[in-house]
C-alpha cells in the first residue's frame, strides 16, 4: 500500500476552512480519486497543545494500493484538486508519498 501524506501547515495567520475541507474538498477527492484505487481517507485535525499552534492544521492520508493508481489519479484530476486548495486555506499544503510497511 501508498499513503500520500497532504500537511496544512499552520501559523498564527493561516486561515483554514474546516467546514468547506469535510464538506466539499474531501468528498470532491472521494468521487474524483475512488475510480482510481483510492482505499482511504484519514483526515487529522491538528490541535494546539498550551500556548503552542500545531505545526500542521491538518494532516490528510490517501490511501492506494499501487503508485500507479496514485499516479494516474491525480494525472486524471490533480489540477482540479489542487485548484479547490484556495477555497479553504491560504497556505500551500506539502505532501510526500510513503510506502506503507
Amino acid at each position: 500500500m501508498v499513503r500520500l501524506t497532504v500537511l496544512y501547515p499552520k501559523t498564527e495567520t493561516s486561515q483554514f476552512d474546516l467546514a468547506y475541507y469535510l464538506e466539499k474538498h474531501i468528498p470532491l477527492v472521494k468521487e474524483r480519486l475512488t475510480p482510481f484505487g483510492l482505499t482511504g481517507v484519514d483526515v487529522n485535525e491538528g490541535m494546539d497543545a498550551g500556548d503552542a499552534l500545531p505545526p500542521y492544521a491538518m494532516i490528510t492520508f490517501l490511501a492506494f494500493n499501487t503508485t500507479d493508481e496514485l499516479n494516474k489519479g491525480m494525472g486524471t484530476h490533480g489540477g482540479e484538486l489542487l485548484g479547490d486548495i484556495p477555497n479553504f486555506t491560504d497556505v500551500e499544503p506539502q505532501t510526500q508519498v510513503c510506502r506503507v510497511l
